[in-house]
């Protein structure tokens, strides 16, 4: 397979730029390769890919991609810095604007053309322009669910991967740039690495840092990157007076960027906004095994929680900045425990060699789709059985006295509810129903069809009542019902035992292992029967009347009075 590999190159100032390099040394062994820096057609190639980021570097991997369709690798789900660098600092207006029209619809076309065509205001970055691209590509990959869904929320309905970034794992000296630094190994250093731009929560990161080394006045903190023009760095460390403690290291070539990162305890990796971008330096970071703060947003949200800790963006986010350094700095071996835990998840998840194969069987698939498989109409079920119908006055007929048939005629619709919800049987079909009063008990052999009927209640486990009741027309029922605590005896069936399982108003009395009842009936019901469960709601109207009244909804919830002497089971909980 040939391959036209179009992406910026080493010394380009760009982290994909060093990640394509990595990823070209994996795909070589794999497949023909062509490596192609400029916008130049490609005609002898299988197929082509894409390396496309939102900065000016990829301008010429874009404008191959719009006029030989290929395979996109989308580094962040945005584009638009990318496109204005093409249009706009072209002195191309008109470019933009049709770029928005086509990409975003009337509404941003509208907006480009009143506002920013006429300089009256910048540009809306958080259009992502993807949609012409998309349109225009065979294939698409990412390196997170967050990326990939907006891919999909864009329309694009092809192929589409997910590749985790690949990772560096490296053996490096932590003390050569100590020295340098003038730092000793038990020092604690802290690095923010990149284009210094406020996204990277440059200000949180300081002002947290600041709490830090009112504690821990050995650490040291570094910022390894170029500054942004509009975002003087060493002018607010020096307004929070933090020259002794903390320094901007401008842009730094490969090697000795490396070289920063392997003389850091602590990464600060932060990012907000985010459009989902990875980032090549926390791959580095998580690969030499580095404890690692990333923003709880975007594609960073997804690396596992034993590999880095995550750091929320709204009011709290300094709090937990200084927490976590608090807790990294003042205990070394909880920070040494994080970035082994790191570096062995990437060198198995994001090892180059594994990257490399799943580009080459992922450009396969799009050169070779499969056939699509064959639609097989599925057997003609047979027709649902059909519950017969229950006639008026036909569940309140089955009441043994007066005060039974009071309560039936007061619960007729919950009752006359749960049974319409209950599944019919057959005649080969078993049915248990836990809590039984005998109220409905009678219609699930006589309407709904079972050929077995089976009741439990609570007793001394063992014992089993056998229970009759005649209907005012003289019907006979009979079913025998088993003793036992549902909360702690193991039910008397095996497994397997019932077609259906219905449970009503009874799990909110259960005051101490519900869930031992539902592995219980998870246990004695076949596969694919039923167990049909109803309980009162926590919007009753009692709930409801204590919150008005400032209290607790549950405050409530042993609202049973006494009757005929006896007090009924409290209502222990509420669903």
């Amino acid at each position: 397979m040939k391959v036209a590999f179009y992406s910026p190159m080493p010394p380009a100032k760009s982290g994909i730029a060093d990640y394509s390099a990595t990823l070209v040394d994996s795909l070589r062994p794999l497949v023909d390769l062509q490596v192609i820096e400029s916008d130049q057609t490609a005609p002898a190639a299988d197929i082509a890919l894409y390396q496309l980021g939102n900065n000016p570097y990829h301008g010429p991997a874009y404008q191959a991609a719009m006029r030989q369709p290929g395979v996109l690798v989308l580094h962040e789900a945005n584009l638009h810095h990318l496109i204005a660098d093409l249009t706009i600092k072209q002195g191309d207006w008109d470019a933009y604007v049709k770029a928005v029209g086509d990409n975003e619809g009337p509404a941003a076309l509208d907006y480009a053309v009143r506002f920013v065509r006429t300089v009256q205001r910048g540009p809306q970055y958080e259009l992502p322009l993807l949609r012409t691209a998309l349109q225009n590509a065979r294939g698409v990959i990412v390196h997170s669910d967050a990326v990939g869904k907006v891919v999909r929320d864009q329309g694009y309905t092809g192929p589409m991967k997910k590749i985790l970034h690949g990772a560096w794992v490296l053996e490096a000296d932590r003390m050569a740039m100590r020295v340098r630094l003038g730092l000793n190994e038990n020092t604690p250093l802290i690095g923010i690495f990149g284009f210094l731009k406020p996204y990277k929560r440059i200000a949180q990161a300081l002002a947290a840092f600041k709490r830090l080394i009112a504690v821990a006045p050995e650490a040291r903190l570094i910022l390894v990157g170029e500054a942004h023009p509009e975002f003087p760095v060493g002018k607010m460390i020096q307004q929070l007076g933090l020259g002794a403690h903390a320094q901007h290291i401008d842009f730094a070539p490969l090697d000795e960027f490396n070289a920063y990162l392997a003389a850091c305890d602590i990464v600060l990796n932060l990012r907000y906004p985010t459009v989902g971008e990875t980032s090549g330096t926390l791959l580095r970071a998580l690969g030499l095994g580095k404890a690692v703060v990333v923003s709880n947003v975007g594609a960073f949200a997804e690396y596992p929680d034993e590999i880095v800790l995550k750091a929320p963006v709204d009011s709290s986010e300094e709090e937990h900045l200084y927490g976590y350094l608090n807790l990294l700095v003042s205990r070394p071996e909880v920070c040494r425990s994080l970035g082994a835990r790191a570096k062995a998840w990437v060198d198995k998840e994001c090892n180059w060699q594994k990257v490399g194969e799943q580009y080459r069987d992922f450009l396969e698939e799009v050169l070779h789709p499969k056939a699509a498989p064959q639609i097989v109409e599925p057997p003609q079920e047979e027709a649902p059985l059909q519950a017969q119908e229950i006639e008026p006055g036909y569940v309140t007929s089955w009441a043994p006295d007066a005060d039974a048939k009071s309560y039936v005629e007061t619960h007729l619709t919950r009752l006359e509810h749960t049974l319409s919800i209950t599944p019919p049987g057959t005649a080969a079909d078993s049915i248990l129903e836990m809590g039984a009063y005998l109220q409905i008990t009678p219609a699930l052999k006589t309407r709904l069809g079972y050929g077995e009927v089976r009741g439990c209640y609570y007793g001394t486990a063992g014992h089993t009542d056998k229970r009759s009741v005649t209907s005012e027309a003289g019907e006979v029922f009979e079913c025998e019902v088993d003793l036992f605590d549902a909360e702690r005896d193991p039910f008397p069936y095996p497994d397997n035992r019932f077609s259906t399982v219905i449970c009503c108003e009874l799990i909110e009395h259960l005051p101490t292992d519900p869930m031992h009842m539902m592995l219980e009936v998870n246990r004695i019901v076949r596969p694919g029967g039923y167990f049909v469960v109803t309980t009162p709601n926590i919007v009753s109207l009692r709930a409801i009347s204590g919150i008005l009244q400032g209290f607790h909804p549950q405050f409530f919830s042993s609202y049973i009075r006494p009757r005929n002497g006896t007090v009924d089971a409290r209502h222990a909980r509420e669903y």
